[in-house]
């Protein structure tokens, strides 16, 4: 990583997850002190419990935790709870650079829940006092199938052909690390993988590989996350941050050859 090569103590919020780990442990490889902090090692965003003692001596906090429920009310009071707990705990604390992981498309799709609390946490971000950088990343090869399943109704999977531009969890992983050790932007990035593909062309890919017998019917209609999308509203920006990992080659790597 280019940066300053001072040893930090830099706290990750949701350390215990698929995101978190990885970006834990390439600031331990980086030899700063990471901390994971989650529910499992006492840390509660929602209530605040153990915060002032995890941002105690903190440089630099990256928030990558994800709402345990996705329903509209749930999702919308864990960001926004979550986020002025952590901001005030950082104030207090002087950390001087506060990272969230957010959504490339966010702001474009009121009509989802989720997206909604994702852009009321940014909301809080900016408001708050801490210098701050969002990282707004695509979506991860890794929910992929979680898009499949969420969208099959009676044995099929109706998905719109809408652009996307997914990014594998390591690649956001080590963007997020990069990121924590140079200035804060006091704006927002994003962050994309290297290549446009189609949703439905993309789940169709990951079912042949996986030898998943289930059909994608190619509807416009289909929702997203409860908005209806088109090739604009999930894609990046003009000049986004892009990594290397193409699916294909994610997908070689992670589905067992049989």
């Amino acid at each position: 990583m280019n940066s300053e090569k001072s040893v930090m103590k830099i706290v990750v919020i949701g350390g215990s997850g698929l995101i978190g780990k990885k970006v834990v442990q390439r600031l331990r490889d980086a030899g700063h002190n990471a901390i994971a902090a989650s529910p499992s090692s006492g840390v509660d965003t929602l209530t605040g419990a153990g915060l002032t003692e995890a941002m105690e001596g903190a440089q630099v906090v990256i928030d990558v935790a994800n709402s345990p429920s996705f329903e509209d009310a749930a999702v919308l009071n864990f960001f926004k709870t979550s986020a002025r707990n952590i901001l005030a705990a950082e104030e207090a604390a002087g950390v001087r650079h506060h990272i969230a992981l957010s959504v490339v498309g966010a702001d474009r799709l009121p009509d989802s829940g989720y997206m909604r609390a994702k852009v009321a946490q940014e909301a809080a971000i900016q408001a708050a006092a801490v210098p701050y950088t969002i990282v707004r990343a695509t979506q991860f090869f890794e929910f992929i199938g979680a898009i499949a399943d969420g969208s099959t109704v009676d044995g099929a999977i109706r998905l719109p052909p809408a652009l996307m531009q997914p990014i594998a969890a390591e690649d956001i992983a080590t963007a997020l690390a990069d990121i924590a050790v140079q200035p804060p932007q006091n704006g927002i990035i994003e962050v994309a993988g290297p290549e446009p593909i189609r949703m439905d062309a993309i789940v169709r890919q990951l079912l042949t590989a996986k030898h998943d017998p289930r059909q994608v019917v190619t509807d416009p209609e289909a929702r997203y996350f409860g908005a209806v999308v088109n090739d604009q509203s999930i894609t990046p920006g003009d000049a986004p941050r892009t990594t290397a990992t193409r699916f294909e080659d994610w997908l070689r790597q992670s589905t067992p050859q049989k």
